[in-house]
């Protein structure tokens, strides 16, 4: 598939070198076709190493994808230069009056902090919210997965006495779902939270499906009835040296992590990464694309439906 970003975003090289189709805006312009159209709100600190491992993810079905990279407010980042937010990004304000086809909110390091303590948790509120009417489907990731849920279905995470971090098996519970099409019953994903949710408050919920999920690291995958709203509670887009990178960190800061389990060879941080989730990763990405924003979504995006009205807080 082709992504058409900007020429001068980081992503476009390193994705080039990779031997992705990145298409360049002059060539996307004279495509006749429709392209859909992708919103993602970028919620990590280091958005350029996050744009690469989303955009990634993105590039592996024969669609043609706009995307829009959306900032959650004007703070001056601290791991991301000023002039690349202000050259790719945009704001809420400029994009509230279009739809899109899909939407990917990632991930965010706040799984200890309360939700009303988020300094940004009123505008997150609002765009899951705003993403009911003008968004075909969404996918939120880990933290914005915990966030959406709390928000729309009043289900709250549950904190863990250690963070869990890894990559676990997981065991498909819904073979035919669209979603599930192409995996094993038993696949591997990599974790990084404190948080968890209940399945037990997700079966409460008719609207509600877990997909899949883990022994270790638990529910996984949760889809609403109509599929336009997935909740990820790993982390499928990660790079190899993702985890390496955060064990690493943590350590030069003095907190004493445990291990990443099942993550390097031999389970030995010096023997590096075993990468066996990569795959799935990509699959799942490429059947939500497929079955959940391309086939489900109008020609006119004017004609976009609003999902069905939930339980909401």
């Amino acid at each position: 598939m082709p992504i058409n970003i900007p020429d001068r975003l980081p992503a476009t090289q390193v994705l080039t070198g990779e031997n992705i189709f990145v298409m360049g805006e002059q060539r996307a312009s004279s495509q006749n076709i429709r392209p859909l159209n992708v919103l993602i709100l970028n919620l990590m600190p280091k958005k350029i190493e996050t744009e690469i491992q989303i955009l990634r993810m993105l590039s592996n079905t024969p669609l043609q994808i706009d995307v829009d990279l959306l900032r959650i407010d004007n703070r001056v980042s601290k791991n991301t230069p000023e002039e690349h937010l202000n050259a790719f990004y945009r704001t809420f304000e400029e994009v509230e009056h279009k739809n899109y086809d899909g939407m990917i909110i990632t991930g965010a390091p706040l799984g200890l902090v309360e939700w009303e303590d988020v300094v940004f948790w009123d505008r997150m509120k609002t765009i899951i919210d705003w993403a009911n009417t003008h968004v075909n489907a969404t996918l939120y990731l880990c933290w914005a997965a915990h966030a959406a849920l709390y928000t729309l279905y009043g289900i709250d995470r549950h904190i863990r006495k250690s963070k869990i971090s890894g990559v676990f098996q997981h065991q498909v519970r819904y073979h035919n779902h669209p979603l599930m099409r192409g995996f094993d019953d038993v696949f591997w994903v990599p974790h990084s939270r404190y948080a968890e949710i209940n399945a037990a408050e997700i079966a409460a919920h008719n609207d509600l499906h877990v997909l899949a999920d883990s022994q270790q690291a638990g529910v996984y995958l949760v889809a609403s009835n109509d599929g336009r709203q997935l909740f990820v509670s790993g982390h499928p887009e990660y790079d190899p040296e993702t985890l390496d990178n955060e064990f690493k960190r943590d350590v030069s800061q003095g907190l004493s992590p445990d291990v990443p389990k099942n993550y390097y060879h031999g389970d030995l941080p010096e023997n590096g990464p075993l990468v066996r989730w990569r795959s799935h990763g990509n699959l799942l990405f490429s059947n939500w694309l497929n079955y959940f924003v391309y086939q489900t979504t109008p020609y006119d995006l004017s004609q976009l439906k609003p999902v069905a009205d939930k339980a909401m807080l």
